[in-house]
């Protein structure tokens, strides 16, 4: 095989109370990349649709994580990339995270899939870098493995996947405007209060418990977040309107997805996701803000390729 076109998935991360360890993929939306191997011992980026991103190679989140991956397999080829760039670069769903995992998977498919998920993972974690200053994997895990999963460890990585009941749902609205990670991390304090942070381990606990019994009362008592959400919600329109709807159409939980601006809300059934859609939707229509909304089920599938 000479050329792969591969899908990669918008993700959903920090879940409101797994600040930069828990993370999940949606259907909805993702990358689209095309990667072939060239003849030459080099990378190269020939086009780029969809949303703007760097050709510069030392700049571009999906090669620098090939960069990477590459540096160390040493192939006897290099690879062309060409990306459709369909996550909008800040949006708080995944962008460079999708950019990242659908570069490594496609060239591990390229050399007969020499490296396991885990190696993957940790070499998308590179890409990240760009975005956000520091590595992390709360996108990049779910992206590559699908599902919900938990980042137990960075060094050593240890990314362990989680159940992921049948009848939850995911509500995205992404307001068009850019949010770097980078930034939105530099608002946070140093420090929190040992009574919040007591409230978000014990909320993080009762979500994971709550996934294996699929308790989705549980899973709604549990979607809180004590430490970020209060800090980052300045940034965001409409932050605590969105919230509302969402609460009253019976979510089971509502909170920042990533560094923002994307707003998520869970729900049980797909009818209670679609209503709060609606209601969003006509709330933002009036408010001037240009924006995209989503309705999906969770993705138990993470990258994946595509038939060209």
């Amino acid at each position: 095989m000479n050329q792969i076109k591969v899908f990669s998935p918008a993700t959903i991360s920090n879940v409101a109370c797994g600040f930069d360890v828990l993370g999940f993929p949606i259907y909805s939306i993702g990358d689209e990349m095309i990667v072939k191997k060239t003849k030459k011992k080099s990378l190269i980026i020939t086009d780029i649709t969809g949303y703007s991103v760097p050709y510069d190679i030392n700049k571009n989140v999906s090669t620098i994580a090939a960069k990477a991956m590459i540096e160390s397999l040493n192939p006897n080829c290099g690879f062309d990339f060409k990306i459709n760039k369909k996550i909008i670069p800040g949006s708080g769903i995944g962008s460079s995270g999708s950019s990242a995992a659908a570069s490594v998977y496609a060239i591990n498919k390229l050399l007969d899939s020499p490296l396991n998920e885990n190696e993957l993972i940790s070499f998308a974690m590179r890409g990240e870098v760009v975005s956000s200053i520091s590595e992390h994997a709360d996108n990049v895990s779910p992206a590559i493995l699908g599902g919900i999963v938990m980042i137990k460890s960075l060094s050593p990585l240890e990314v362990i996947k989680l159940p992921t009941p049948k009848d939850l749902y995911c509500f995205v609205i992404n307001p068009k405007i850019e949010i770097k990670t980078s930034f939105s991390r530099k608002i946070l304090p140093n420090k929190v209060k040992l009574k919040d942070t007591t409230k978000q381990v014990s909320t993080f606990g009762s979500f994971i418990h709550a996934l294996h019994t699929e308790d989705y009362e549980l899973i709604g008592r549990s979607l809180n977040d004590y430490l970020i959400e209060k800090h980052r919600k300045k940034l965001i329109p409409l932050y605590d309107e969105v919230k509302s709807i969402a609460i009253k159409q019976g979510a089971l939980g509502c909170s920042i997805s990533g560094s923002g601006p994307s707003i998520f809300a869970l729900t049980k059934g797909v009818e209670k996701a679609n209503e709060i859609n609606r209601l969003v939707t006509e709330l933002y229509k009036t408010s001037g803000n240009d924006f995209s909304t989503y309705v999906s089920k969770i993705s138990e599938k993470g990258v994946s390729t595509m038939s060209n």
